[in-house]
């Protein structure tokens, strides 16, 4: 199952449009190097291979193009985690997947999880609620695991909302401190680790 999460986790955020993608990739490897302020659309356009005029074509400035890269990668990483809560045969097998996968990918893509957690007081207040709704939609499925390994009795959970965000706050820090060749450790063993502490976090039972 975790397989699945992994695969259908994407680099970067899928999207119809290869121009569009072009332009994502682009602005992550922007952002990444000269931070959201220093970056130009110029900078982007011409790492996409694009005029300048072409990046309007597809967004209505670079705020809105950080927006979007954020949205719909928030999207994706919900879908995914929703899936694999779904097809897991436990609350124990759901929790560890989950976590498992999310920090597999914080890892693995860890220049865009980096852009798309820390650059979030660069979006509008519009553009802020927005991915906030999102951000609490993926909590949400990590409060449905718990809850359901409470009622199980698997987890031994006192505040369900609090340990749920403490899961996810551990796996969200990966793309802080994570760089390949920086830290003698992979993302798969980073996986293993999270989905480990995860369980320890709601105490579950040894199976």
């Amino acid at each position: 199952m975790l397989s699945t999460v992994t695969a259908s986790t994407p680099s970067l955020p899928a999207h119809d449009n290869p121009t569009v993608v072009r332009l994502f990739e682009a602005a992550a490897d922007a952002f990444a190097d000269k931070g959201f302020h220093a970056t130009t659309t110029r900078d982007i356009a011409s790492r996409a291979g694009l005029s300048p005029a072409g990046v309007y074509v597809h967004f209505a400035s670079k705020e809105d193009l950080l927006f979007q890269l954020s949205r719909v990668g928030h999207e994706g990483a919900r879908d995914a985690l929703a899936e694999a809560a779904a097809q897991a045969e436990s609350p124990t097998d759901a929790l560890a997947e989950v976590i498992s996968a999310f920090a597999r990918w914080h890892a693995e893509e860890y220049q865009v999880a980096r852009i798309v957690q820390y650059e979030f007081r660069h979006l509008s207040t519009e553009h802020q609620r927005e991915v906030l709704t999102l951000r609490r939609e993926i909590d949400a499925v990590v409060e449905q695991i718990i809850t359901e390994g409470v009622a199980t009795g698997e987890f031994s959970v006192e505040d369900i909302r609090a340990t749920a965000l403490a899961a996810l706050s551990l796996v969200v820090d990966v793309a802080r401190w994570y760089h390949p060749g920086v830290r003698r450790t992979t993302p798969t063993q980073i996986a293993d680790t999270y989905g480990t502490l995860a369980l320890r976090l709601v105490g579950a039972r040894s199976t």
